[in-house]
C-alpha cells in the first residue's frame, strides 16, 4: 500500500466515525447561515498568475514545516501580498490540519479557500461547503472514474468548484473525461513523493481549451513561475517553500515578483 492509499484508507475510518456525531443533515442545516463566499476561479484568472497560498503545519515527505504555527498570521499575510486564494490543510493525521484551522483561516481573510483534503466521502463535500469553502480538492489517483464524476456534480451542485487533481497523463485524461474544466497538476507523485516541474511542462498541452490550469508544488523561485506560466499555468499552488520562509507573505510577493 503506498503513501496516497494509506491517507484515504485512514481517512474513510476518519469520516465514518466523525458522520457518527456530525451527520449530513446537521451540516446541510447549517449550510443556510454560511455567507456567500468568492468565485475561485474568477479570483484566480483576475491576475496574470494566480497564487493559491497554502496554509500547512507538516506534511509525510517534509515533516513539521513551520513551528510555531499561526494560521491566520499567515493566511493574513499571504492576502496582503498578492495571493489570490488560500489552500487549507483538512487533514490532521499526517498533515496537522483540521476544521479549526480552516475556521481560524476563514474569519481571518476574505480570499476564496480551498477544502484542501482527500475526499472519499460525500459527507466531505457537505462540509465544505458548511465551512465557507470556494473550492474542494478531488484527487484523481484516489477515486474511481464513477467517484470522480459523482463528487465533481455534487461540489458543483452546492455552489462550489472541484479542482481536479491529476500527475500522470492518464489521469489527465481520466479527468478531461470527468468533465474537469479546474484541473491542477500536482508535480510531486503523491505514491512516491518524488517532485519535478516536468509533469507541468508534460501535461500542460493536454488540458482543453478554456479550462483553467494549476501547478501545483515544487515551484520554489520566481523563475518557476515563469516557466509553469509559460507551459500554460493560469495559477500555481505552493505551500512548503513559502512557509519556510520567516515571512511567507513577503515571500508570497517575491514569488510573484517577475509576472
Amino acid at each position: 500500500m503506498n503513501i496516497l492509499e494509506q491517507i484515504c484508507a485512514d481517512k474513510r475510518v476518519e469520516i465514518e466515525a466523525r458522520k457518527q456525531t456530525l451527520s449530513i443533515g446537521d451540516l446541510q442545516k447549517q449550510i443556510g447561515s454560511v455567507e456567500p463566499r468568492p468565485d475561485f476561479v474568477k479570483a484566480l484568472r483576475a491576475t496574470p498568475m494566480g497564487l493559491i497560498a497554502e496554509v500547512k503545519r507538516r506534511s509525510p515527505s517534509a515533516g513539521v514545516i513551520r513551528d510555531p504555527f499561526r494560521p491566520s498570521e499567515i493566511a493574513r499575510g499571504y492576502e496582503a501580498n498578492g495571493a489570490s486564494a488560500i489552500s487549507c490543510l483538512m487533514d490532521h493525521k499526517y498533515f496537522g490540519g483540521g476544521a479549526e484551522d480552516f475556521a481560524e483561516v476563514r474569519r481571518a481573510v476574505g480570499l476564496p479557500m480551498l477544502y484542501k483534503e482527500f475526499v472519499v466521502d460525500p459527507w466531505q463535500i457537505v462540509h465544505a461547503k458548511a465551512t465557507g469553502a470556494s473550492a474542494v480538492l478531488l484527487i484523481v489517483g484516489a477515486l474511481t472514474d464513477e467517484a470522480l464524476v459523482a463528487f465533481g456534480q455534487a461540489i458543483r451542485s452546492v455552489g462550489l468548484q472541484p479542482l481536479v487533481e491529476v500527475h500522470d497523463k492518464e489521469e489527465m485524461r481520466r479527468a478531461i473525461d470527468a468533465g474537469a474544466d479546474l484541473i491542477g497538476i500536482n508535480n510531486r507523485n503523491l505514491k512516491t513523493f518524488v517532485t519535478t516541474l516536468d509533469t507541468t511542462f508534460e501535461l500542460a498541452a493536454m488540458a482543453p481549451a478554456g479550462s483553467t490550469l494549476v501547478s501545483e508544488s515544487g515551484i520554489k523561485t520566481p523563475e518557476d513561475v515563469v516557466r509553469v506560466k509559460e507551459a500554460g499555468a493560469h495559477a500555481i499552488l505552493v505551500g512548503e517553500s513559502l512557509l519556510r520562509e520567516a515571512d511567507p507573505g513577503a515571500a508570497a510577493a517575491h514569488l510573484l515578483s517577475r509576472i
